[in-house]
């Protein structure tokens, strides 16, 4: 044994009060043992065989979800948690806790979920599944609700199969139940800006009526939010925007054919600014594009409230030749009619 190991023994050992009938053990096997068992509970940390203090392996049926987590623990199942499920049969064991927090006079549970669904299904999952012997892995905290809502949603932030939808609900549900509606102060406290926030918020606050048009809401992202939420102004707009949503679902139901969430935006888009027909030209003075029974543009008029008219032939737009003299002899017969 090294000088040095030798010396830390001693230390170790310095304490130990030996009696008349005890036998006076020579420093080099106190020294052995101290480093032998050192040696052996590294060896059971390492392998799983101990647990922190505040770590526990129990069992899952012991656990429920807290009424804030921000995962739909419904919506789990085999094919959204097989990567863990894999994980773990090839660690044999979870490998990361799940953080909980001690409930008391529950009946059935001992500990609330704050993060860890997926662990919570995967092991759930795997003891019905010819692992009856694996245990839930839990790190118990101290936590209020505030602070759990924070903690699950940095440990989440960051995971792709927790949806934006999800997410944007989550926060919606934490701004008045922590933070007294004050985005501010939330954006803040997340450590995140308010215009980040206020996307995921947007998301979050499309009304049913919109999204029922979706055969999944929970696939929208908040870079869909944007134009989404735009066909909610004015008023006349968002009226033709919610028709088409209900004939949308009422579509999907009949013929049992889901759309992809850009194909449902475009169709809602549409309906909410319906294309000018050729023929039917309007005096604004904005530029207005006139288009084809299809939606393509066909050319643009300018200054039509004024004397004179600018217009621009849009070439590119799909449109064919035909329908551009058809567009340009209604802009004619509105703006300089034969006499």
């Amino acid at each position: 044994m090294s000088r040095k190991n030798s010396g830390f023994a001693a230390d170790l050992a310095a304490g130990i009060d030996l009696t008349e009938d005890s036998a006076t053990p020579r420093r080099s096997s106190i020294a052995s043992n101290v480093l032998t068992g050192r040696s052996n509970r590294l060896a059971d940390l390492a392998s799983g065989a101990i647990v922190s203090r505040t770590h526990e392996l129990v069992d899952p049926a012991r656990c429920r979800m807290w009424a804030g987590h921000n995962r739909d623990y419904a919506l789990l199942n085999e094919e959204r948690c097989a990567d863990l499920i894999e994980s773990i049969k090839a660690q044999g064991r979870q490998e990361i806790p799940a953080i909980v927090r001690r409930l008391s006079g529950e009946d059935g549970y001992d500990f609330e979920v704050i993060c860890g669904a997926r662990r919570h299904w995967s092991v759930s999952w795997l003891r019905t599944h010819n692992y009856p012997d694996f245990k839930f892995l839990v790190d118990v905290r101290e936590i209020g609700d505030e602070e759990a809502f924070r903690l699950a949603d940095l440990e989440n932030r960051a995971r792709d199969d927790l949806t934006d939808f999800e997410r944007a609900k989550d926060y919606l549900r934490a701004l008045s139940a922590y933070y007294e509606g004050r985005q501010k102060t939330m954006a803040e406290r997340l450590k995140v800006s308010e215009s980040w926030l206020t996307r995921y918020l947007d998301l979050a606050r499309l009304p049913e009526e919109l999204t029922r048009a979706f055969a999944n809401p929970k696939e929208l992202g908040i870079r869909n939010a944007i134009a989404l939420k735009a066909l909610m102004k004015p008023e006349d707009r968002k009226e033709r925007a919610f028709r088409e949503a209900a004939r949308l679902a009422a579509e999907r139901e009949r013929t049992n054919h889901s759309p992809s969430v850009l194909e449902v935006i475009k169709a809602l888009s549409l309906a909410a600014d319906p294309p000018k027909k050729s023929g039917t030209p309007k005096k604004s003075g904005k530029a207005e594009t006139v288009a084809n029974a299809v939606g393509q543009p066909v050319l643009r008029i300018e200054g039509a409230d004024r004397k004179g008219v600018r217009i621009t032939l849009l070439n590119k737009g799909g449109a064919t030749r035909q329908e551009a003299e058809e567009a340009i002899r209604a802009v004619l017969d509105q703006h300089w009619p034969v006499q």
